[in-house]
């Protein structure tokens, strides 16, 4: 049997990449991570199936990650000017990864956490619908709305039909190094 202690040791690098793409701000992740091992560690004893705990955490994650957002979505107040929102960073993968993280942040938290499954941690469909609790085919139907919202804003970003084919580079990291 796997102890906590153990299993967190292990995995944790791990889990901090799934929250950090989950959650665009770097102590957001790890807020995410550290609530999300709470409510595991509270269930641990109930997961009969050691083997099923990073399909559970992430799980966890995934919903607590939906509960900020629901959260922070009513705190909200309209403005008439959006803030622009930029990272500089001077290298061509930082560039890369903050478009793609500032381009996930247009996807609702279904997609997003279907994108982020199926490509970022290279889950199987049938392994993302168990995760998510859904359908293959609706993991299949929502990861197609999704990459095609992301082609949708990239192309409205100024990047060109082709570099903006990310189902066509089995991930979606690879779209955006491509340009």
């Amino acid at each position: 049997m796997v102890d906590f202690d153990e299993y967190v040791r292990t995995n944790h690098d791990t889990l901090l990449r799934t929250a950090r793409r989950l959650v665009c701000d770097p102590l957001d992740a790890q807020d995410l991570l550290q609530t999300a091992l709470v409510r595991t560690y509270l269930r641990w004893e109930g997961i009969a199936d050691k083997r099923l705990a990073d399909a559970y955490l992430r799980r966890v994650m995934i919903n607590t990650r939906t509960e900020w957002w629901r959260a922070r979505r009513l705190q909200e107040l309209p403005t008439e000017q959006l803030p622009d929102v930029g990272i500089e960073d001077f290298a061509a993968q930082h560039d890369d990864r903050a478009l793609l993280l500032d381009l996930m942040k247009t996807l609702a938290p279904q997609q997003r956490s279907v994108v982020v499954l199926r490509h970022f941690e290279q889950m199987s469909t049938e392994e993302t619908a168990a995760a998510l609790g859904m359908a293959a085919g609706t993991v299949k139907s929502t990861l197609h709305r999704s990459l095609a919202r992301l082609r949708q804003e990239l192309e409205r970003r100024g990047f060109h039909a082709a570099t903006a084919s990310l189902a066509d580079h089995g991930s979606a990291a690879a779209c955006i190094r491509a340009r």
